[in-house]
This record gives structure tokens, sequence and C-alpha cells, in this order.
């Protein structure tokens, strides 16, 4: 749901990382902050028409990476509709699709060191101080590159189950996609010291 920065060139591409992690956070805020259905139903609105502004092709490619997030609105939905609290379980999805899907143009439409960037900003205070924040900065890079690819081995290995049995795969694939997700954190880890490291 975390996606790498798109190659369709968009309006937002030109705009300040800082401004649109800014306007994100305060987006975010109001949406928890109120909680009527109309309220949040417009923020959805607002998100899809964000999406369609830089045309179809993008729009697809957006909802492509929100697709592992229809996994969690049914598990919501089928929660709330066993308490008998639809309203109630309407409202945490649109507060997750509106959300998960501004924070997605953000992602996309944002380079990774603008990102860090924005991070190194941020954390300038505590330098002064004499904390170092390098680890900080390249965790947060980190997170963000390697979830999509995570999800995209998820998907992987989902299919490979299916190819070989009829069941659905559930809770049979967490074990591989975590020892995937340690595979992979080993390698990050030896490249970074081949390197001399994050300081």
């Amino acid at each position: 749901m975390i996606a790498l920065t798109s190659q369709i060139e968009t309006p937002y591409h030109r705009l300040p990382a800082g401004l649109k992690l800014a306007l994100m956070c305060l987006f975010t805020l109001a949406l928890f902050l109120h909680d009527d259905l109309r309220v949040r139903l417009a923020a959805l609105g607002v998100v899809v028409l964000l999406h369609l502004v830089p045309g179809m092709r993008f729009a697809r490619e957006a909802a492509g990476h929100l697709k592992p997030l229809w996994v969690f609105v049914l598990i919501i939905a089928a929660w709330h509709v066993a308490t008998v609290t639809m309203a109630d379980g309407l409202r945490v999805i649109l507060l997750l699709l509106a959300a998960v899907g501004l924070a997605n143009l953000v992602t996309m439409t944002t380079r990774l060191d603008d990102m860090i960037g924005v991070v190194r900003f941020l954390t300038r205070p505590l330098r002064g101080v004499g904390l170092r924040t390098q680890a900080l900065e390249v965790s947060i890079a980190l997170v963000i590159r390697f979830t999509p690819v995570l999800a995209q081995k998820g998907a992987a290995l989902v299919d490979a189950w299916r190819c070989r049995s009829p069941r659905r795969p559930g809770w049979r694939i967490v074990t591989p996609l975590i020892l995937l997700a340690v595979d992979d954190a080993e390698r990050v880890a030896e490249a970074l010291r081949a390197r001399g490291g994050v300081g």
C-alpha cells in the first residue's frame, strides 16, 4: 500500500515533499477528529478526485497498489456486521480508505531522498544536542522501500501455493514470508556494513 515513486509524471511531483507530508498529516488528523459519515465520505471523494487529476493511467496504477487494503476492509466489515455495529464499521472503513489512499498518493509522487530530507530537517534539533539521527533516516527509507517489495513477495507466495494446492493459503504463508523478510533484512544489513554503516 506504500508505493514506490510513480514514473508517470504528475503535477504533484513538482510540489515540495515537506508540503505534501504536512498536508497529509493535517488531512489524517482532521479525519480522526471528525467521525461524521458525511465528512469521511467527502474526504474519500477528495482522495479519489486527487488520484484522477493526473489521468486514468495513474489512477489505475494507484488502485493496483491499494489492492491489499481490501483484505482489511473485508475483515473490518465482517466484524462490524457480526457485532451489529455497521455504522461504526463504515466510519472505520472510510477512514482507512481515505488515509491510506492519500498516503499512497504522496509516496507515489515523492522521491525517497526528498522524504529523507524532510526527516533530516525535522530531526535537526536532535543533532544539536548530540544525538545521531542517520539510523532513523535510513530506517524510514527502508520501510518505505521494502513495503511494496514484501507485498510483491507475499503475492508470489500466494500464487505458488495456489499452483500446488486447491486450498486457500491463509496463515500457511506467514512463516515463509517472515523468513523472506528476515533474509532481506540480513542482506541489507550486510550491504550497509560493507559501505561503512549508517553513520
